[in-house]
């Protein structure tokens, strides 16, 4: 099928704009993009406070400083300014609404099925984020107050973060298809005061009653004070009498309704309530998100309202997105709530650009598997950005979807309509080069190019990215095309020296606004400075390997393909090297200029990372060492470049019993049920002992480096285990691996 060219629909990059910007208002300009990189992460007042200026923040009182106090942890940024996240999402409002343009698109399963699409209104989101916020004023709520949510990725759930924002409070949520336990190990620690939550959820065609999950929620989190759930979070966006008896007393000064009894479950308020975001510092609270390492609890991380803001803006000029007035821009990145890249999804509205949210599973129904849905509501929604998580494109290559080919009686002409799609983004794990393939064979051209593929990587710690794509730059398959703007993103060898084309540590040696204002009730900023500073005192170091590319990389454009015929099948090519291989894309807007790429390896230290989605082993470790059976366990996640994470669990047990089918069942059962169904193991082994240190941590970080082929006399040192001769099995299982 010829794949149609969308040239005509191209508008100037953002980072262009932002570069014209630069050079009209500041007199800047920069040879190439390295060059305005190095000035981004070298003159960090000059820059941070460019990107306020060139996105008109807004305060009522001014800045003392950009950085006032340049340390890590404990950077102080832009003292003395007030802002809220909801102001500025909602000053794009008037101008959206009239050129009619919704803040909004979405649908869901049942929805997709029909080729229905519902779309919310700027006024419509900001009167449901109004009703919202003042049911939260009348139940007590105040700065600072954590409001909990466990809700399912809809047009609801973003008025409800908004309403939390907008008065001072503190959000955290969690997706409904987690277990009760993964839930309450975070909510339990910030000791909400509000939750939020849904009683049914629909996902792979099958609906799941979570009245169960929200209960026992309750009944383990007795800081809360009051209880939205169910179809009351409905009523009381639309300022209508919930069911609840007890809530609709609660709430009866909110619903504005004249003095007497409580008004019939339903009834409409009297008046309007009127939104009016609270005025805040640049480091209050917006919002409290979840990583995990590899001992004790879910680390809960705190970020601010001016952070997240200032990193969203910034992200949008490389993930060129823009107001969707001046480009028609429709961002659709499909996650859970549970994942950060929802907050990423709702950090377009601070643009002005159009998010479309689809809640359900991105491989269909789970007795028929398609993985075609989410291109279905990409044509639907008429999405110009589609993002999601590697591992999603790697189901689409093997299930041999062909986006443009498949039928949908919502489309005209049997076919889907992707003719508005400008770009692809990806994250979660690294991006296959048959990935890579997939994507520039299957979907259409842009510019007279494979469309372009914006790969990211960052992280929940900072609300952000540390590298990914530029749409300026050239594509090379299998790599990130630059290090972003304000990221003094090295990579370190052991020495703690800066490596380039070689495969060190990832390092962030200059404060970002976005890293964490602190863990919530760490005492001592302890647990911080251990997750992130333990090696490299002062250095921020994120647990991932990367490679910084040469700069050479991309005058390859010229000598090895200087553009790709429209014929061209790229799936056939799967070689990383040599001239028959297209693996270098120019860009549409002229010139390559040069620029370090990155390539990301996986995590460098032994944290689950599944479809995305971090999670530390010691919660596995309390659910799975919480059967009789169990006395000692091991996990650890086995990611590779361009292959399928593999995750093994290795289970001691009580003297006498054999991991049989039935307790292999159970085991997994158990994790599903707490944790959820992407925990569940690859493959689950009995061994005899679990390898330990003298100090009886487990060594999960040895294991891992021996199952990914290291040498062991390199990754186990004997001497210094409590016993030794447990790592014998585990070399024996290596090299059965590696002989597969």
């Amino acid at each position: 099928m010829t794949k149609p060219d969308l040239s005509p629909c191209l508008p100037t990059p953002r980072i262009t704009l932002y570069q014209q910007w630069l050079e009209r208002e500041r007199g800047l300009r920069f040879a190439d993009y390295d060059a305005l990189w190095t000035w981004s992460v070298t003159d960090l007042d000059a820059f941070w406070q460019s990107i306020w200026d060139y996105f008109a923040v807004q305060s009522p009182t001014p800045h003392t400083a950009v950085l006032a106090e340049d340390r890590m942890p404990g950077a102080r940024w832009f003292p003395g300014a007030q802002l809220n996240y909801v102001q500025q999402v909602f000053r794009h409002a008037d101008a959206a609404h009239a050129a009619g343009h919704p803040a909004i698109v979405f649908t869901d399963e049942q929805g997709l099925a029909r080729g229905e699409l519902s779309e919310l209104s700027w006024p419509e989101l900001q009167r449901q984020t109004a009703h919202f916020a003042a049911a939260l004023r009348a139940l007590g709520v105040q700065r600072g107050d954590r409001v909990c949510a466990v809700l399912p990725n809809t047009p609801q759930t973003a008025a409800v973060f908004l309403a939390v924002a907008s008065l001072g409070a503190v959000w955290s949520i969690c997706s409904p298809d987690m277990g009760p336990v993964a839930v309450l190990d975070r909510f339990r620690q910030i000791e909400p005061t509000v939750l939020v939550a849904c009683d049914e959820v629909r996902w792979a065609g099958v609906l799941h009653d979570k009245r169960a999950l929200v209960d026992e929620l309750l009944a383990g989190l007795p800081s809360v004070r009051h209880a939205v759930r169910g179809a009351d979070v409905r009523a009381v966006l639309h300022g209508e009498v919930p069911s609840d008896a007890a809530l609709a007393r609660a709430l009866a000064g909110a619903l504005a309704h004249a003095p007497g009894p409580v008004p019939a479950p339903g009834a409409q308020p009297a008046l309007q309530p009127t939104l009016q975001p609270e005025w805040l510092p640049f480091d209050h609270p917006l919002w409290i998100v979840y990583s995990s390492g590899t001992t004790g609890l879910p680390k809960p991380i705190v970020h601010g309202h001016g952070g997240v803001m200032l990193e969203a803006l910034k992200s949008s000029l490389l993930n060129n997105l823009g107001p969707t007035v001046e480009t028609g821009d429709r961002f659709h990145w499909f996650s859970t709530t549970g994942w950060i890249m929802w907050n990423c999804q709702m950090a377009g509205l601070l643009g002005g650009t159009t998010i479309c949210l689809f809640d359900g599973s991105p491989g269909g129904p789970s007795a028929a598997p398609d993985w075609s849905t989410l291109w279905r509501f990409a044509a639907l929604s008429r999405a110009t950005f589609f993002g999601a998580g590697a591992a999603f494109y790697a189901s689409c290559l093997k299930a041999d979807v062909r986006p443009m080919e498949v039928a949908d009686p919502a489309a005209p002409g049997g076919e889907l309509e992707l003719t508005a799609l400008r770009a692809v983004g990806s994250t979660g794990s690294p991006l296959s080069d048959e990935c890579h393939d997939w994507i520039w064979e299957r979907l259409p051209r842009v510019g007279g190019q494979p469309i372009w593929i914006d790969c990211i990587s960052g992280g929940t710690d900072f609300a952000g990215a540390f590298v990914g794509g530029n749409v300026t730059l050239p594509q090379v398959r299998g790599q990130m095309q630059c290090r972003w703007l304000g990221a003094a993103v090295q990579a370190w060898d052991e020495q703690g020296a800066s490596v380039i084309d070689q495969v060190g540590e990832l390092v962030c040696a200059r404060p970002i606004p976005s890293m964490p204002l602190r863990f919530w009730n760490d005492e001592g900023d302890r647990r911080y400075r251990d997750s992130y500073f333990d090696m490299y005192p002062g250095v921020w170091r994120h647990g991932d390997w990367i490679r910084i590319t040469p700069r050479s990389v991309s005058n390859m454009v010229e000598a090895q393909a200087p553009a790709v015929a429209e014929d061209a099948d790229l799936s056939a090519a799967t070689s990383t090297s040599g001239p028959e291989a297209p693996r270098i894309i120019p860009s549409p807007f002229g010139p390559s200029p040069v620029a370090h790429g990155a390539i990301i390896y996986g995590r460098s230290d032994a944290t689950i990372n599944r479809q995305g989605v971090r999670m530390g082993t010691a919660e596995l470790y309390r659910v799975v060492e919480a059967l009789p059976e169990v006395l000692d366990s091991l996990v650890v996640d086995l990611e590779v470049l361009g292959r399928e994470s593999f995750m093994p669990l290795f289970v001691v047990l009580r003297d006498g019993l054999v991991l049989d089918q039935a307790l292999t069942a159970r085991l997994h059962g158990a994790i599903r049920q707490g944790l959820g169904p992407r925990y569940v193991p690859s493959q689950t082994r009995q061994v005899a002992a679990i390898p330990r240190t003298l100090s009886g941590k487990k060594m999960e970080l040895p294991v891992k480096k021996l199952l990914l082929g290291a040498d062991p006399a390199k990754v186990m040192n004997r001497d210094a285990m409590a016993n030794a001769a447990a790592v014998d099995w585990f070399v024996d299982f290596a090299r059965q691996r590696a002989g597969a």
